[in-house]
């Protein structure tokens, strides 16, 4: 088995605020709605509870974000991604569910500064200065479909892995 590679091997650029792509990170979407073991599930494999819509919920380097109504995307560090799938299949054993690994067909950037909020909306339609920790938004950045979130004094975007340098030079030119 090769090694992991993120989408842009760690490109970084420093501009009003700081762009760094992240990862590779493990990805899991969870579809599954009514599932008596859906909160268990989600325990066993990021810590955390079950967010409520637009909100994700983290514990250390795992979280699980709400999606859609149906859908949940649970990071976890990339090397655990093959248990997360088999604690998932065993937990919801008997249940309607669809558990993937989306680690490799995503790309993870950290946007960090006093004005991240802005460069994030130079880009897109979400008032980031409103946008409470914890809050997860799914819209797009440029024409691009995103999700974002606010952490650590900034906020985390993941997009498709196949358009992470049209975002990558997207939020650095918004940060000039």
């Amino acid at each position: 088995m090769s090694d992991p590679v993120s989408a842009l091997n760690g490109a970084s650029f420093q501009g009003f605020a700081t762009i760094r792509e992240i990862g590779p990170l493990g990805m899991v979407t969870l579809r599954a709605k009514g599932v008596k073991a859906l909160d268990k599930a989600v325990k066993a494999v990021t810590g955390t509870k079950l967010p409520a819509q637009r909100r994700i919920e983290m514990k250390g380097d795992r979280a699980c974000g709400w999606m859609s109504p149906d859908e949940y995307l649970l990071i976890l560090p990339y090397a655990e991604v093959s248990a997360a799938l088999a604690a998932i299949a065993k937990a919801m054993a008997g249940e309607h569910h669809l558990a993937v690994d989306v680690s490799d067909a995503r790309a993870v950037f950290r946007i960090e500064g006093d004005r991240a909020a802005e460069v994030l909306a130079k880009l897109s339609p979400v008032d980031f200065e409103k946008l409470e920790p914890g809050e997860l938004r799914r819209s797009r950045t440029a024409q691009v479909a995103a999700a974002m979130w606010q952490q650590d004094k900034g906020f985390t975007l993941v997009c498709f892995r196949s358009t992470a340098k049209y975002v990558f030079d997207l939020l650095t030119n918004a940060s000039h």
